[in-house]
């Protein structure tokens, strides 16, 4: 029951569409554990009725001279996208470890484009319930509009919106947006925070608007060009520490999750050190690290790694709308400080240093200009982050209570963030019931196991934890 047969697919959507390469592709994948076990019609029927209410995920890619186009499926078949799968365990391997085993494998295995480019894999019995592995394209969404859309389909969740009918005028969907979130306040602020360069930035970002001017010309190029001697900043950040971790991947994934920590006392720690709860956790995610690089061998001291930060340039109350609305920020992560106390002030410091930053939405416009060009050229534009980080790294806050779906309790939940260009890491940040947890996804060749920096963040927390109580309380 499509309500749109084709659009012009945004120009964000569209560089992530073409950021797939031979060792990392740009899907987000996810896991339900579910409370009991899912009946596998049930959840074609639940997928059928509520997902299938956003036209994404009935419309497949197909691209063209000038980017790519959302067109309805017209053999559209729910079983091709709601799948049954089995693990299969080794000799001496837990549930645990065959569900993640089957998850790196499946984050390496391309969606089918033929088709909307999503699946769900149901794994009818996991640790006396089931599993549910879900893959979305990061073309489709982002991060906060893919949770909008889980909460959606979720027992009790809300339909989205009524979608309006987009006009001609509307161009590629994201004129207006761009222009109201991007080009306005790179016009009339970061001007004068960038001086010069900034003019130059706000010029590129405004042609962003009228793609109808930049196809087929050589202004593509001049365009493109120009943003990339405006975002100089990014481009002469410090190449990160050299570590184990950063180097050429194999294209083979390895993906590792912990027990949830207690938010309440990520909570009471951060009030009581006058910091956020990022601030927490981001050092121990550094600690983590650190105290990884420290058991194989490796000396940290002194040593700091750069990751690739989401920052959300949009409403909440518009996540329903799907899409890539996000900016990119390079947070250094101080691997090599022991003390953690020290160590969650340095990162405080840091993260207040992001603050007010506008790079970002100099991130969102280099990624919409690279939507505009060939891929060799929007390959060569990406490497600009890549080059500079060793991780991407994103935090999504979750319902603060339990799910139910289909009528069993979502008792667990975890998803992992692609990595672009060459990166290898990638660490996400979930609340959810009452609880945060860390994921990791990794490349074999640089970490054949995660889960050994993953069972790190535990006793980094209680470490930092208990330091926090011997300190004078007043």
């Amino acid at each position: 029951m499509p309500s749109i047969a084709s659009e012009r697919m945004s120009r964000v959507d569209t560089a992530w569409l073409r950021m797939d390469n031979e060792v990392n592709l740009m899907m987000i994948v996810g896991v339900w554990l579910l409370q009991p076990g899912l009946d596998y019609e049930k959840l074609c029927e639940r997928v059928a009725c509520k997902l299938l209410r956003y036209d994404r995920f009935q419309q497949k890619v197909v691209q063209d001279a000038v980017g790519a186009q959302w067109v309805h499926d017209d053999a559209f078949d729910i079983h091709h996208h709601v799948v049954r799968d089995k693990i299969v365990r080794r000799k001496g391997q837990s549930e645990r470890e065959a569900l993640q085993a089957l998850c790196g494998k499946l984050a390496t295995q391309p969606l089918d484009p033929a088709r909307p480019l999503w699946q769900f894999h149901l794994i009818e019995r996991y640790e006396g319930g089931s599993a549910l592995i879900v893959r979305i394209h990061h073309c489709i969404g982002d991060g906060i509009a893919l949770i909008s859309v889980a909460l959606s389909i979720t027992d009790g969740g809300d339909d989205p919106p009524p979608r309006r009918t987009r006009s001609k005028s509307d161009g590629a969907g994201d004129g207006d947006w761009l222009s109201g979130s991007v080009i306005q306040p790179l016009t009339e602020i970061a001007v004068k925070a960038l001086g010069m360069t900034g003019k130059g930035v706000a010029r590129s970002v405004e042609a962003l608007s009228q793609p109808q001017q930049l196809f087929g010309s050589v202004e593509m190029a001049r365009a493109g060009y120009q943003v990339l001697g405006d975002v100089a900043a990014l481009a002469l950040m410090p190449d990160d520490s050299p570590t184990r971790l950063k180097g050429m991947p194999e294209g083979h994934k390895r993906v590792a999750w912990n027990e949830p920590l207690p938010l309440d006392a990520v909570k009471a720690m951060g009030k009581g050190l006058h910091c956020s709860i990022n601030d927490v956790l981001l050092s121990c995610v550094a600690g983590a690290i650190g105290q990884y690089l420290r058991d194989r061998g490796d000396d940290p001291q002194g040593q700091e790694i750069r990751a690739m930060v989401p920052v959300n340039l949009r409403p909440l109350d518009q996540a329903w709308q799907l899409g890539n609305k996000f900016g990119l920020a390079p947070l250094v992560l101080p691997i090599g400080i022991e003390n953690p106390i020290e160590r969650v002030y340095a990162v405080r410091q840091r993260m207040n240093e992001m603050k007010g930053s506008y790079q970002p939405l100099l991130a969102f416009a280099v990624l919409a200009i690279a939507g505009l060009m060939i891929k060799p050229v929007q390959d060569a534009i990406l490497n600009l982050f890549a080059k500079k980080a060793t991780a991407v790294m994103t935090n999504v806050p979750g319902p603060a209570r339990p799910l139910k779906f289909c009528g069993s309790t979502i008792r667990q939940t975890m998803f992992w963030v692609p990595a672009s260009g060459h990166i290898g890491v990638g660490v996400s940040v979930l609340s959810y019931a009452g609880g945060v947890q860390f994921g990791l996804i990794t490349d074999a060749r640089l970490c054949p196991d995660p889960q050994a920096i993953i069972d790190r963040f535990q006793p980094e927390f209680d470490k930092l934890l208990l330091v926090t109580l011997m300190l004078p309380w007043n």
